[in-house]
């Protein structure tokens, strides 16, 4: 996804404190934003870039930031810049591959509040947030306008995301304020979502229920202290009914074994699929990365059986340095 250009024009804050139930000027001193450089020999970055801008809010009194993955991931150099203009230097501290949340370390003093967590589960559809990106306090004021699943090309999927509109035009890390004031999730992408209104731009953002029963792993060892995924290294869409190949990863387990773009999957196993949630969950619930996992492929109108050894995505990652 390619961020917008233009900027947004949100209403002032003093626009919005007449119907707010908290202090939106205090809030929005939370949310920073961030920037990243990445090695350009780094597994991301053909894909990510070597320069990534996104946001994240400070989420304890220690200026830990809570963020989405992909703008740190292999980071060699981290920036996060203040709404009064501070710049202070960070460290990629973390990242959750099932969830997409990332954390951040600041190796200086922010002196900005936290933002205290919500429940995304309380959130109900119509509620009236706030979408807030760092950077002069650039925020929307939005509406839940879905709570569903969400399964990503790119070996993703979550059983329940979150959909704001209007669309924030920086949504990559930005944070998701419910009525309380509380951070109900973090931003991830800018989706064309189709529903029976027609199709309007949104938001997607990863709740931050997710958070809770991996923070403690993410502070200890950087990722969630289980076994994992197992990784094929496929970019995969639906059509018609189908989970079809539409590229593999050059050094990835999937190309290993032969598969290619236009492979249609079948079956994962002795088990047929034919949405991606299906494909994901069937091959995850094979084992943790390194099993190998029978794959049936449609080629050409003929059926082919690959054997794919998966692997473990974060192995190829450059790790982080400690500056």
């Amino acid at each position: 996804m390619v961020e917008k250009s233009r900027d947004p024009k949100p209403p002032s804050s003093a626009q919005t404190a007449e119907d707010l139930g908290f202090d939106l000027d205090r809030a929005l001193r939370s949310i920073v934003s961030i920037r990243t450089n990445i090695p350009e020999d780094a597994f991301t970055a053909p894909i990510l870039g070597v320069s990534r801008a996104g946001s994240g809010v400070v989420i304890r009194d220690s200026g830990l930031v809570l963020t989405i993955g992909y703008l740190i991931t292999e980071a060699e150099s981290v920036w996060l810049t203040t709404a009064s203009g501070r710049v202070v230097p960070a460290h990629a501290l973390a990242l959750d591959p099932v969830s997409g949340f990332g954390l951040v370390q600041p190796l200086g003093d922010l002196a900005l509040p936290a933002l205290e967590l919500g429940r995304s589960s309380d959130a109900a559809l119509g509620d009236r947030v706030i979408v807030a990106a760092g950077g002069a306090r650039q925020f929307v004021r939005a509406e839940i306008v879905a709570k569903q699943e969400f399964s990503g090309y790119w070996e993703y999927y979550l059983p329940e995301v979150i959909f704001t509109r209007p669309a924030h035009p920086f949504w990559g890390g930005a944070g998701l304020i419910g009525r309380d004031g509380k951070l109900l999730g973090i931003g991830s992408l800018h989706v064309e979502r189709v529903s029976d209104e027609g199709a309007e731009d949104t938001n997607m953002i990863v709740p931050i229920d997710l958070l809770n029963p991996v923070l403690g792993d993410l502070l200890a060892h950087g990722r969630p202290d289980t076994p994992p995924r197992p990784w094929l290294g496929v970019y995969c869409s639906e059509d018609r009914g189908k989970v079809v190949i539409g590229d593999v990863v050059e050094q990835g387990p999937a190309a290993a074994a032969g598969m290619r773009a236009g492979d249609v999957v079948s079956a994962v196993r002795d088990s047929a699929v034919a949405i991606l949630r299906d494909f994901y969950l069937k091959v995850w619930s094979c084992g943790s990365a390194g099993v190998e996992i029978p794959i049936e492929i449609v080629r050409d109108g003929r059926s082919h059986w690959l054997r794919v050894k998966s692997a473990d995505r974060a192995s190829l990652f450059k790790k982080p340095r400690l500056h």
